[in-house]
């Protein structure tokens, strides 16, 4: 069985790789403390590759996987090719799933979200540098068995600007 340390990042790869790119810019500067091991690193496609290497490499990166981030763009909820086939298995595996409003949105964004998470319990958050603190937004994640909670969620107001976001 594989390590599960991972960060799997589901995004529209057309619009919105700047977001993604931003991701890593921020791991990479040493003066953020923004940290994620990329599950994307693990064997990179090419734009030639069929479908079936994609999905299969896709699930690779899946049992590496020990959250999900979904960077919530202008489109994203109506990919259903790779984007919802992704949430289903995130779904699937039980892994906490975090929405990334990139409208800056600090809960859930209906006319953004995938209808496939809207009732999920899926932390939303905004998108700014820092964006959200991993580690909180993953033991906030973690609470649900504690607080047997369901649906959205999102931080209060008093979050944002206690991290002054």
């Amino acid at each position: 069985m594989a390590y599960r340390n991972k960060t799997y990042v589901i995004f529209d790869a057309d619009n919105d790789m700047w977001a993604y790119a931003y991701m890593k810019g921020w791991k990479s500067n040493e003066n953020l403390e923004f940290d994620f091991y990329d599950a994307h690193g693990l064997r990179p496609l090419t734009d030639r590759a069929s479908d079936e290497t994609v999905y299969r490499r896709l699930r690779e990166r899946f049992s590496n996987a020990k959250q999900v981030i979904v960077l919530v763009g202008e489109k994203t909820k109506a990919l259903r090719k790779f984007v919802r086939w992704e949430l289903e298995i995130a779904l699937d595996l039980g892994l906490p799933i975090i929405a990334v409003n990139l409208n800056d949105a600090r809960a859930i964004d209906i006319d953004r979200c995938p209808p496939i998470v809207r009732s999920e319990y899926v932390v939303h958050c905004r998108s700014r540098r820092g964006l959200f603190n991993l580690r909180l937004t993953i033991s906030l994640m973690n609470t649900r068995s504690v607080a047997k909670k369901s649906g959205p969620c999102f931080y209060e107001a008093k979050v944002y600007k206690d991290l002054r976001l």
